[in-house]
C-alpha cells in the first residue's frame, strides 16, 4: 500500500518527497485517487450554499487540489530527469485524465457563475494588488478556457486539449528516443585529432560502459560539442551535425513531422474557438508583449540591428577558414569549429585552459557565496533529505535568522532517461495557508561533464566545466532563487508563476556575475593548485563575451521568428522542411542541409511553454543588460541594490504586472541601448 504516501501530507523532514519509497505502479492509482480528491474539493466550493466571495471562491480554488499538484509535479519532473519506458508509458495514460480534470473545472457553469459573481463585483471589493491580480487570473483561466462557450463548443475544445496533451507529450518522447538512439562509435586515434583530453576521456569512459574499446560519442550536449568544435576531421564533424540535425526528421517511428502540423493547426483550431485570431494572440493576451505585432516588430527591430553584424562576422569567419584550411564553403559543420580556432588566433585564447579553474563544485559554492552576498541566505548541504539519484545534491537554505527558506537539489549529470539541456523546476511551491509560510523545494537539473575515472586505480577526476557550462550554472540558478526567496500569499503566484516574457529575467541577470572579476575571484580557482583565475584570462572572457556576438543574435532572433510564424497565423503547413526554409531564409547565413530539419526538435515551442514565447529570451536579455547596468552603476553587490532586486522581482513571483514591478525596482522602463552596447552591437 505504498500508495498511500503519495495521496497524502508527506512526513518526511520538511515535507520533502519520500523519492525512495514510490513504486512506479503506484503513479496511477495516485493520480485516479487524487484527481477523485480535488473533485470532491471542486464539488464543495460549487456546490457551497453559502453566497461567493472572494475566500470562499476564489481562494478556496486556489488551494484546492494540493495533492494532485504535488504528485504532478513530482511524477512530470522525474518523467524529464529520471525517465524510463514504463514511465512514458504511465505519462501517456495520466496525461488525458489530468486534461480532462482542468477541463471539467475549466467547463464548469455553476463554478464559473461564482467565479463571475466576485468578478463582477471586484469594483466595491477591498483587495490587495495580490488578490486582485488572482481574481483576474482565476476569471481568466475560465473565459480563456471556453466557460463563456455554448455546450457543443466546449465539446470540441475538450476533444482538442486532450490530443493536445497526448501530442506534445508523444513530441518530446521522440525527440528524446532519436537523441538516446545515435552513437558514434570510433578506435582509429587519428579520427579524435584535436579533441581535448578530457573530452576523449569521457568518451572512452562511455566506450567503455558499453563493453567497447576506443571513444564514443552521443548528441548529449557535453559530448556532442566537444565533438563539433574540436575534432578535425572534417567528414566526422558532418556526420555528427547532420545526426544531430535530423532528430525526428528521419521518417521512422520517431518522426515528429505529423505531430508537429497536428499540434499547429490544434492550437490554432483551439484559439479561433476561442474568439483570438491565432494561437500567438491568444498566448501574448498573458505576456509583457501583449501582440505579435508587437513580438515581430521586437524582433525585426532587433534583426535590422544584428544582421549587418553578423553577416561581417560570417564573412570574416568564412575567409579565415579559408585562408587556414582551404575551405570553400563554410558549411554548419564548420562553424563551432572555425568559431573557436578563430576566438583562438583573435584572444589567444581556448575554451579548454580555463576549464581547470572551473570545477563543479567551485562554481557551485561560488554561486551560493553571490546569493549570500547580495540575499543574505547560506545554502548547507544535507544528507537525510530523500533524492531520486545517486547524483542529486540536497540543501537546506537558511536566511539571517536560521529560518528555512528552502529546500534546493541539485542534478548535474546526462544519464540515460534524463532529456538533454538545463532547467528549474519545483516539486513544491511557496504559499501561506493558516499562519504558516511554506517554503518550497527547489531543483536544477543540467547536463554537465561528469567526474571521470581514467583507470581502476586512479582517483576520478572531478566535473571541470567550459565556460559556457558555468553560465548555465548561473542562469538555471537565477530560476532557483526566484522559486526559493518567493514570498506571496497564494500557490499559482508563486516563484516563477510570471509571465513568460518576464520569467527569464530572474535567470539571464544572475549570468552578469560569471563575467566579474570580483565574482570570478571567489569561485574559479584551480582544481589542483587553487590558484586564482589569472587576470589575464577573466580580461580573455570579458574581451570575447561579444565575440561574434552577431551570428548568435542572429541565431536566436531566427528561433523567435520561426516560433511566431507558426503561431501567428492559421495556415495549412504542407511540408515542415519547405516551411521552416521560407521562413528563415532571411535569418540563416549558412547553405541548408537538405536531410535536416530543426522544428522537428524544436522542444520549447512544440513540447514545453514556449509556443509564441521564444521571442522572451531576448526579450528577458533587454531588461537584464538594464538591469544589471543598473546594479554596475551602484556596484554589483551593492546590499541595498539587491534588495531592491529582491523585494520588487525576486518575492514578488506573479502577484503585479511585471513592468510596474520592474519600474519599482528600475526607477523606469526598461532600454534596449544596454544590451545593445553590451553585445557590442551600437
Amino acid at each position: 500500500m505504498t500508495m498511500k504516501i503519495l495521496t497524502s501530507t508527506f512526513t518526511t523532514k520538511h515535507n520533502t518527497a519520500p523519492f525512495s519509497k514510490i513504486k512506479i505502479e503506484d503513479y496511477k492509482p495516485a493520480f485516479e485517487a487524487n484527481i477523485a480528491k480535488a473533485r470532491a474539493e471542486i464539488e464543495a466550493i460549487t456546490n457551497n450554499p453559502e453566497a461567493p466571495t472572494f475566500e470562499n471562491t476564489i481562494e478556496a480554488l486556489d488551494f484546492s487540489g494540493e495533492n494532485l499538484d504535488r504528485l504532478s509535479s513530482i511524477f512530470f519532473n522525474l518523467n524529464s530527469a529520471e525517465t524510463c519506458d514504463e514511465m512514458q508509458k504511465i505519462a501517456q495514460e495520466v496525461s488525458p485524465l489530468l486534461t480532462e480534470f482542468s477541463n471539467d473545472i475549466a467547463l464548469n457553469e455553476n463554478l464559473f457563475k461564482r467565479v463571475k459573481t466576485v468578478y463582477d463585483q471586484k469594483e466595491s471589493l477591498t483587495l490587495s494588488p495580490e488578490q486582485a491580480t488572482l481574481l483576474d487570473k482565476k476569471f481568466k483561466s475560465f473565459s480563456r478556457n471556453g466557460a463563456l462557450l455554448p455546450d457543443e463548443k466546449k465539446e470540441i475544445l475538450r476533444g482538442i486539449d486532450k490530443l493536445l496533451a497526448q501530442l506534445k507529450l508523444t513530441y518530446g518522447e521522440n525527440v528524446l528516443a532519436e537523441t538516446n538512439n545515435y552513437k558514434l562509435h570510433l578506435t582509429n586515434e587519428a579520427d579524435i585529432i584535436g579533441l581535448p583530453d578530457g573530452a576523449k576521456e569521457m568518451a572512452r569512459a562511455l566506450a567503455k560502459s558499453n563493453d567497447l574499446e576506443g571513444w564514443m560519442f552521443t548528441l548529449d550536449f557535453p559530448s556532442y560539442l566537444p565533438f563539433v568544435t574540436y575534432i578535425e576531421n572534417r567528414e566526422l564533424r558532418k556526420e555528427m551535425a547532420v545526426a544531430a540535425g535530423k532528430k525526428a526528421f528521419q521518417e521512422n517511428e520517431n518522426d515528429n513531422q505529423e505531430n508537429l502540423k497536428n499540434i499547429v493547426a490544434l492550437r490554432h483550431d483551439r484559439a479561433r474557438l476561442l474568439g483570438y485570431p491565432s494561437h500567438s494572440h491568444f498566448v501574448l493576451e498573458e505576456r509583457m508583449a501583449q501582440t505579435p505585432e508587437k513580438v515581430l516588430s521586437f524582433l525585426n527591430d532587433l534583426l535590422a540591428k544584428a544582421k549587418p553584424a553578423a553577416e561581417k562576422e560570417f564573412a570574416q569567419l568564412s575567409s579565415f577558414a579559408k585562408e587556414l584550411d582551404g575551405i570553400d564553403r563554410l558549411e554548419k559543420w564548420d562553424g563551432a569549429y572555425y568559431s573557436e580556432k578563430l576566438k583562438q588566433k583573435l584572444f589567444d585564447f581556448d575554451d579548454e585552459i580555463l576549464k581547470p579553474y572551473f570545477q563543479l563544485k567551485n562554481v557551485l559554492n561560488g554561486a551560493f557565496t553571490i546569493a549570500e552576498m547580495l540575499f543574505g541566505i547560506t545554502f548547507k548541504e544535507v544528507f537525510d533529505i530523500d533524492k531520486y539519484h545517486n547524483d542529486v545534491q540536497t540543501f537546506e537554505v537558511i536566511d539571517m535568522e536560521g529560518n528555512l527558506v528552502a529546500v534546493f537539489y541539485t542534478d548535474f549529470f546526462p544519464r540515460k532517461g534524463k532529456r538533454n539541456g538545463a532547467w528549474m523546476t519545483s516539486f513544491k511551491p511557496q504559499f501561506i495557508k493558516d499562519g504558516v509560510n511554506e517554503r518550497p523545494h527547489v531543483s536544477i537539473v543540467c547536463n554537465f561533464t561528469p567526474p571521470i575515472v581514467t583507470s581502476e586505480e586512479s582517483e576520478a577526476k572531478p566535473s571541470l566545466l567550459t565556460f559556457n557550462e558555468v553560465t548555465t550554472l548561473f542562469h538555471e540558478f537565477g530560476h532557483a532563487l526566484h522559486g526559493m526567496l518567493a514570498n506571496t500569499t497564494y500557490p499559482s503566484l508563486s516563484g516563477t508563476s510570471v509571465y513568460w516574457d518576464f520569467v527569464e529575467l530572474p535567470s539571464q541577470v544572475m549570468e552578469n556575475w560569471c563575467y566579474e572579476p570580483n565574482a570570478l575571484a571567489l569561485f574559479a580557482k584551480h582544481y589542483e593548485t587553487g590558484e586564482i583565475i589569472p587576470q589575464a584570462y577573466v580580461d580573455k572572457i570579458k574581451e570575447s563575451a561579444s565575440f561574434l556576438e552577431g551570428m548568435a543574435t542572429l541565431r536566436q532572433l531566427s528561433f523567435g521568428i520561426l516560433d511566431m510564424n507558426y503561431h501567428s497565423q492559421p495556415q495549412e503547413i504542407q511540408n515542415v522542411k519547405a516551411f521552416e526554409k521560407t521562413v528563415m531564409n532571411n535569418t540563416s547565413l549558412y547553405p541548408d542541409v537538405e536531410e535536416n530539419c530543426m522544428s522537428t526538435s524544436f522542444s520549447h515551442i512544440f513540447q514545453g511553454g514556449y509556443s509564441s514565447g521564444y521571442y522572451s529570451y531576448k526579450w528577458a536579455e533587454v531588461l537584464d543588460a538594464d538591469a544589471f547596468a543598473y546594479f554596475q552603476e551602484k556596484g554589483i553587490f551593492d546590499k541595498e541594490t539587491a534588495l531592491k532586486f529582491k523585494d520588487n522581482i525576486l518575492s514578488k513571483g506573479g502577484t503585479e504586472l511585471p513592468m510596474e514591478l520592474y519600474k519599482r525596482f528600475r526607477g523606469q522602463e526598461p532600454k534596449p541601448e544596454a544590451l545593445l552596447k553590451r553585445a557590442g552591437l551600437l
